[in-house]
């Protein structure tokens, strides 16, 4: 058996449908990436969703469908996301910023069989 983490999604604003949670593989091994030398401009956050899909689609080499189905939501989904993680991480290494992993206490366990 295979321990997944989901992770509960915010709406940004007050109306439409709540968002459908989201399954996170595996929990980052670090939080913050500082560059060298230390700069004083605000940090770039992303987020652990944006982090979970660029490990899926740019490491492990899955398409956006696959990835979609491991962590439970749609291809259109996965591209925003996949684009936003991209654009905070190319931000983060032209500008020389801080990249902070946020850390989101509405994670829960649960169980998926291989």
């Amino acid at each position: 058996m295979n321990i997944n983490k989901m992770q509960r999604r915010r709406r940004h604003g007050r109306r439409g449908r709540i968002p459908s949670p989201v399954f996170i593989g595996q929990d980052p091994k670090a939080r913050i990436f500082k560059p060298h030398p230390d700069s004083e401009s605000e940090p770039v956050i992303l987020e652990p969703d944006e982090l979970e899909v660029l490990r899926l689609v740019d490491l492990e080499g899955l398409s956006q469908e696959e990835a979609g189905e491991k962590m439970g939501i749609s291809r259109g989904t996965i591209w925003r996301l996949l684009k936003s993680a991209r654009r905070k991480t190319t931000l983060a290494l032209t500008d020389g910023r801080t990249i902070r992993i946020s850390e989101n206490t509405k994670i829960e366990l649960k169980e998926t069989k291989k």
